[in-house]
């Protein structure tokens, strides 16, 4: 790989595989890394290589003649640290010039969290560094909850009547982006959210509108949502954790809005009508 090579791990990903698109647009050399052994490959001018950041497997390779990097830690892991922590000294050990890392909004409320620990690790590393904390993903009505809404016409969650300012996938994508190919914010960290907070009952009026379906918000309680969740075959621990961090939305801990898209960007967050407007089809 030529030089200023960027590495994005979790390129399959909502996030990751969007920073990918728009790295190869502006003309950069992508390596991007897969789960999937299979999918190890050169496609379409993006290098796919295998890494495994449950293991630690195909590290060492993905990280050979790239010089900046981005990084996140897939769905389906609950201990964030776990997996981060060897991406990041690994990062260090090849002196890279840049690690973007993506975490989570509030990752940095207490100092002892898995995401804050690995936070705190590639702050103290000696890299040059930019760390995105987002807010609740809007792709994740058209993934995650999907189900609910296309056979009940529900969006079941226990998020009681708490507003969450959801930011646009495609704007993390942006963001991150921005960030690891720019240097005039370096070694700063941003909490970044969509235009607006909003509560689930809203969600569900948009998602309506725009879908010509009725669409209600029902409370349920956490244990039926993490039931659903372990019967979908996701890990009990990573359950767990999901089941906690709407705790924290249900408390209204992500009603938060930042100007940071605008800041990095340029140009205002995407609003959750227009996700929805570009996103329903798949609530039809």
């Amino acid at each position: 790989m030529t030089k200023q090579g960027y590495l994005v791990v979790g390129a399959s990903g909502t996030v990751g595989s969007e920073i990918v698109r728009l790295l190869k647009e502006q003309g950069h050399a992508v390596r991007a890394t897969t789960s999937k052994e299979s999918r190890a490959q050169n496609k379409d001018g993006v290098e796919w290589v295998h890494l495994d950041v449950g293991t630690g497997a195909g590290i060492k390779a993905a990280f050979d003649g790239v010089d900046r990097a981005f990084f996140l830690s897939p769905p389906g892991y609950a201990d964030m640290y776990k997996t981060l922590s060897p991406l990041v000294q690994e990062a260090k050990r090849r002196a890279l010039k840049k690690v973007v890392l993506m975490t989570a909004m509030g990752a940095n409320a207490t100092e002892t969290t898995p995401f804050r620990r690995v936070e705190i690790e590639l702050e103290k590393s000696g890299l040059t560094y930019n760390i995105v904390r987002p807010n609740w993903f809007m792709q994740n009505f058209n993934t995650f909850w999907v189900q609910g809404i296309k056979q009940q016409g529900k969006i079941l969650l226990p998020a009681g009547k708490a507003k969450t300012s959801f930011i646009d996938a495609r704007d993390i994508s942006a963001v991150a982006a921005k960030l690891l190919t720019g240097d005039s914010l370096n070694n700063r960290d941003f909490d970044i959210t969509g235009p607006e907070a909003i509560d689930h009952d809203q969600v569900a009026e948009i998602i309506s509108a725009v879908s010509k379906k009725n669409v209600v918000y029902q409370e349920v309680e956490p244990s039926v949502l993490q039931k659903g969740l372990i019967a979908a075959g996701l890990p009990e621990d990573y359950c767990n954790f999901l089941i906690m961090i709407l705790g924290f939305l249900r408390e209204g801990y992500n009603a938060k809005v930042t100007e940071n898209v605008q800041l990095i960007l340029g140009r205002p967050p995407i609003a959750f009508e227009q996700y929805a407007k570009d996103t329903k089809q798949a609530w039809i």
